[in-house]
């Protein structure tokens, strides 16, 4: 059962992955860790210590302020940016080279970052940007370019995404 508490709740999906492990569990022990003003201030080293780690030597934007479910598994982490405001159900997986994030807006504010159901599999140099809902058991192909939602089921393919069901 994956808690808040379980920092190890993507061990199993890193397995033969050791930058993946590595980076997940430091990434819960930050988010663990930010729960609380008294341990975001006591264990500031630790925060500033993970954004030296994950996101300069091992090129990784992940912040500790987003919410990822158990199982989460980053495949060839490199250059892979995360908006902190991004929503990930359980067991998905993200390749490297991905931008998830927020869009600016007219009005010069920005937009909230996509929302991801269970079992969604990103592939390498996806875009995935805007207010949007990506379903349960959805494929994002290499290359996407995703702004649109997608049903469950389905795959996005190419730039920009079209949705084809899952075969």
């Amino acid at each position: 059962m994956a808690s808040a508490w379980n920092i190890f709740q993507d061990w199993a999906a890193g397995t033969g992955n050791p930058k993946s492990r590595l980076v997940m569990l430091l990434y819960r022990i930050a988010h663990l860790l930010r729960q609380s003003p008294v341990t975001f201030i006591l264990f500031l080293p630790y925060f500033i210590g993970y954004r030296i780690m994950v996101e300069w030597f091992l090129c990784i934007e992940l912040p500790w302020k987003t919410r990822v479910g158990p199982g989460f598994r980053i495949e060839h982490g490199q250059a892979l940016v995360i908006n902190d405001g991004a929503v990930f159900g359980a067991n998905c997986t993200v390749r490297n080279s991905c931008t998830i994030g927020n869009k600016q807006l007219k009005d010069g504010s920005y937009s909230r970052a996509p929302r991801f159901g269970d079992r969604v599999d990103i592939g390498a140099n996806a875009v995935i940007i805007g207010p949007i809902t990506i379903g349960d058991d959805v494929a994002i192909g290499a290359g996407a370019v995703v702004v649109k939602d997608v049903p469950p089921n389905c795959a996005a393919i190419g730039n920009p995404a079209r949705n084809v069901p899952r075969g």
